[in-house]
């Protein structure tokens, strides 16, 4: 049994990147963890292991000093579209580690974009140090060509893939509101400028509504989707169910599980529905999104920019006719992404021995 400290952008609300955390706990075996977390006390109480707080730099080198690997789980962790600040961060923690002489382990990374000279340099710096990389989709590994990084770096598929299906109690059906059935909406802030998600998903939700289906609005990231979700139900006049504060990516599945229908502009919404069978439809503001949705092959993803409420509605509409012939293509690519994120984990353990 190893001592392994999980290092990324974990414990902070982001459904996502606990998901890709889970992932690998699931399927890595019974190792002594401790989780770098932005909310230890959470992250104790949700997942019942060890928490430390991942600012806490004389902690960070105290439990990385007592390991054996740290291992990044998954995530965008290295990229710098808002700020070139994390990438300095996570090369931090992986200098950390090797002045300890640990193993560094990243798995199932989503590399990228990488614009700025010295978001790259940190990257390079990072990944140049690690003693195993694999990647979960070819733009992250054309991406780490791009900063010189020559060292073998394995394909396989994002650590979400990785998660069980979570138990569930019984038969317990579809989720209906007030016997209407629900459509869920995994919204997320736009990145680029003069896109109005507010409305987009707003004027989406009435039309649902119209069409005799209960839109339910998903926040993922408790940051920044929970103002975003309040903002789109305030101008339907307040009258669609927000969904907040679900704790853990298992309480999504489970969520998604018992919906008519995702309509995802978050990735991990769209992963976590394709985990229990749920075919999303996707919406894509960034290019992991259109590749996911390619591995999915039920679809490309929507593009942001010029989407309406109207096409997202009508897009809804032709997926929902089309949900029993694609379950059972989602049902096969759920498989072999899970057979493709799992050489992240037989090649992790063959590290780790």
């Amino acid at each position: 049994m190893a001592r392994i400290v999980l290092a990324g952008y974990l414990g902070c609300g982001n459904l996502g990147d606990d998901a890709v955390m889970l992932g690998v706990m699931d399927r890595l075996g019974d190792h002594d963890y401790t989780i770098m977390s932005g909310s230890p006390s959470e992250s104790n109480q949700n997942f019942g292991i060890r928490a430390i707080d991942r600012r806490d730099v004389r902690m960070t080198e105290s439990v990385i000093k007592d390991s054996d690997a740290v291992i990044f789980p998954g995530g965008s962790i290295f990229q710098d579209v808002t700020s070139a600040k994390s990438t300095v961060y996570y090369n931090g923690i992986v200098k950390i580690a090797k002045k300890h002489g640990k193993k560094v382990i990243f798995l199932g990374q989503g590399v990228g974009p990488l614009k700025s000279w010295l978001a790259r340099r940190q990257a390079f710096a990072a990944f140049t140090a690690a003693d195993l990389i694999t990647v979960r989709d070819p733009g992250s590994l054309t991406v780490l060509r791009e900063i010189g990084i020559q060292k073998k770096v394995h394909l396989a598929a994002d650590s979400a893939f990785l998660m069980t299906e979570p138990i569930r109690d019984g038969d317990e059906g579809k989720y209906q509101v007030g016997g209407m059935p629900s459509v869920a909406l995994a919204p997320r802030p736009a990145i680029r400028k003069g896109v109005d998600v507010v409305t987009l998903f707003g004027e989406t939700c009435r039309l649902l509504y119209q069409a005799g289906y209960a839109p339910n609005l998903i926040e993922m990231d408790s940051h920044e989707d929970g103002p975003l979700i309040t903002a789109i139900s305030k101008q339907q006049g307040g009258r669609i169910p927000e969904i907040k504060r679900l704790g853990t990516p298992r309480m999504s599945q489970l969520r998604f599980a018992r919906m008519e229908a995702v309509i995802a502009m978050r990735l991990h919404a769209g992963i976590l529905a394709a985990t229990v069978g749920v075919p999303p439809i996707m919406i894509s503001y960034d290019p992991k999104v259109t590749a996911f949705a390619r591995q999915l092959d039920i679809g490309g993803a929507l593009p942001l920019e010029s989407l309406t409420p109207q096409r997202l509605f009508d897009a809804f509409r032709a997926h929902h006719k089309n949900m029993e012939k694609m379950r059972p293509i989602v049902e096969k690519k759920r498989k072999e992404l899970l057979a493709e994120a799992m050489k992240s984990v037989e090649l992790a353990n063959e590290i780790l021995r």
